[in-house]
């Protein structure tokens, strides 16, 4: 058995960009190899839930534990690899707020399960649902009991700190592996525990080089729908939905560059308390109305509120959920 630091990382809740985003690393990897002994890395080699469970506690150095808690394996998983791990790192949006995936707060699993299962894009003339257990010939059949709401890491087990970005930028994972690595070899220290690490502390808007003007506009459009965008003007002082002002930096404001608005990937900058009600504040600063029927006109411009305002942030938001998904019971 190797004596290097042991290393592991998990895919719960999520789509797998995070994984991907660790290999975009290039020769990073190695580093990591040189440096660890990865145990634990299901997506990258052939691992079982009883070799983790055979490992003394503390004896994982660094997890890394990516996506949401969406079922009871997400929530096991969660409280195993915090048993086995001195420093447990929710990396990624979904692991951190949520993400897409807690988009489905605001549906029932009812209704989940009949868009799934009974949809155009479903061939399921029998109606088949899952079930956590299926009489089979050779037994039982066990499958993991869907939550009727999704929480982040942090909302199911204590975590040491927080890599947001969906998914984290590579350059910013390759800096962060740079930084344990000379933990390791006793040049840097850890910083606090509860920190935000691989990013700034500021929003997206201080990385942008746009200009901004303090211009009020009398509307608000999809982006697609504009025949000419600005390429020097601030996106939201052109009525163009931005979330830069609410977003914290570690990007490099890469979607305002490339003519495209801000959609919040790497979560609330430090300070903000509600993602939403952040943003909903910065745009109205730029509304140039003085009703509040005009005010509504404006913003029923925005066709999708919910998920402007909380795409990557609901299961980490005040709100969380809806009645529809708190009055299931687990």
């Amino acid at each position: 058995m190797s004596d290097k630091p042991k290393f592991a990382m998990y895919w719960a809740a999520a789509c797998g960009g995070c994984e991907i985003a660790v290999l975009n690393i290039g020769e990073k990897i190695l580093d990591v190899d040189a440096n660890f002994d990865v145990v634990f890395w299901p997506v990258a080699m052939d691992a079982k839930y009883k070799d983790v469970e055979a490992m003394e506690d503390g004896s994982i150095l660094l997890c890394l534990f990516n996506g949401g808690i969406r079922n009871h394996e997400n929530e096991e998983l969660a409280h195993l690899l915090r048993r086995k791990s001195k420093i447990l790192v929710a990396f990624g949006s979904c692991a951190n707020e949520g993400c897409i995936p807690g988009l489905a707060n605001f549906s029932s699993p009812e209704e989940i399960f009949a868009t799934a299962y009974h949809t155009v894009s479903t061939d399921n003339p029998n109606g088949v649902h899952p079930q956590p257990v299926t009489q089979v010939p050779e037994g039982e059949l066990y499958i993991p009991r869907f939550y009727p709401v999704l929480k982040t890491l942090d909302q199911v087990v204590d975590v040491d700190y927080f890599m947001p970005g969906c998914p984290p930028e590579s350059h910013q994972i390759a800096a962060v592996i740079d930084l344990v690595i000379q933990v390791l070899h006793g040049e840097a220290q850890l910083p606090p525990k509860g920190a935000v690490i691989g990013a700034g502390g500021s929003t997206v808007c201080d990385d942008c080089p746009r200009e901004r003007n303090v211009k009020l506009i009398k509307e608000f459009k999809r982006i697609q729908s504009f025949d000419y965008i600005d390429p020097k003007l601030c996106l939201l002082e052109q009525g163009i939905p931005c979330n830069g002002p609410a977003t914290r930096q570690g990007c490099g404001a890469l979607c305002p560059q490339s003519n495209a608005q801000c959609i919040g990937c790497y979560g609330p900058a430090e300070g903000v308390i509600d993602y939403g009600a952040r943003l909903i504040t910065a745009f109205a600063s730029v509304i140039d109305a003085n009703t509040p029927e005009e005010i509504d006109r404006i913003l029923d411009g925005i066709p999708d509120p919910a998920g402007q305002f909380y795409r990557f942030n609901l299961a980490r938001s005040l709100l969380r959920a809806n009645k529809a998904a708190w009055s299931v019971k687990a």
